[in-house]
């Protein structure tokens, strides 16, 4: 009886430890911020859409499962559409980017949960969520993982969703940033998307990738302003793209570099990027290697 009670009661605190990895993952919690709530542990960009009486991110039930789950909508405001957007952290409402996350140290292949959601013509809303770790040498923060899921049309009922995670080295992250949009650039008044339950699932053990023919890379400066300059080695005459991603996922620069080998340097213009963290990708025949770079 006793070894049945410590069995039940360990699996208990396994079930417990694993959804808790995300803070308030079926927005059970929510605190009063005056007239409006907020999901704990959640930014949102709700205390500046408040003073119009106007809420991007909102409570609802019942939740699936549990009491309640997080309405994330678009909202047209003295005629300009703010997009829904809450991040598991803070979020920077000038920029509408994430700023911060929550620690975490496991390797997970996928990130899953219940939705749904509708968008309306080009509005293109996103779920991302990069898994990062911080770097001594740059004093940066270089990406793990990324997950990332562009939404488009609609998911009218309760459906379960899965986004596997891509990894660019073997470590284990120490953080990471969920990102809930419900629009893209051209945010339409009323996209929404409805979350619940979310939760991570499966291990990644080490690379899904392998470098192949490319032997290094590195970046300088980084971080950088106007130009960057990729250095890369490679152990055989191989067609290289290289291609840049912001830390949302979105592709920002692609470039056909061609047959080389050997040592490669290809500088590149990133003036127009914003401030923030960006992933290359050095894509040969054969494999691939990643490093991030810093904008300020």
């Amino acid at each position: 009886m006793k070894r049945a009670l410590l069995i039940i009661f360990c699996s208990t605190l396994f079930s417990l430890s694993v959804n808790a990895q995300i803070p308030n993952n079926s927005f059970e919690t929510w605190v009063s911020a005056g007239n409006y709530e907020v999901p704990a542990s959640w930014g949102t960009m709700n205390h500046t859409t408040a003073a119009y009486g106007i809420y991007t991110v909102t409570k609802a039930t019942p939740g699936m499962p549990g009491s309640y789950y997080m309405k994330v909508t678009s909202k047209t405001i003295n005629g300009a559409v703010v997009p829904g957007i809450a991040v598991s952290g803070l979020l920077d409402t000038i920029t509408k980017k994430p700023v911060s996350g929550f620690p975490f140290t496991s390797r997970p292949s996928a990130f899953t949960g219940k939705w749904q959601h509708m968008v309306y013509g080009l509005a293109q809303g996103q779920i991302n969520v990069a898994l990062t770790k911080w770097n001594t040498t740059t004093e940066s923060r270089d990406t793990v993982a990324l997950a990332s899921q562009t939404l488009s049309g609609m998911v009218m009922s309760w459906g379960n969703f899965s986004i596997s995670f891509s990894y660019n080295s073997g470590d284990a992250p120490d953080s990471c940033i969920i990102e809930l949009r419900a629009s893209g650039a051209t945010a339409t008044n009323l996209d929404y998307i409805w979350v619940d339950n979310l939760a991570f699932s499966g291990t990644v053990a080490g690379l899904n990738e392998t470098s192949g023919s490319i032997n290094s890379i590195s970046l300088y400066p980084n971080p950088a302003k106007s130009n960057i300059n990729i250095n890369y080695e490679l152990k055989k005459n191989s067609s290289v793209t290289i291609e840049v991603y912001s830390v949302e996922g979105k592709l920002m620069l692609k470039r056909n570099v061609g047959e080389v080998v050997g040592n490669q340097n290809t500088p590149i213009d990133i003036s127009t990027f914003e401030k923030g963290t960006y992933l290359t990708s050095i894509i040969t025949n054969d494999g691939k290697m990643q490093q991030t770079f810093v904008v300020n």
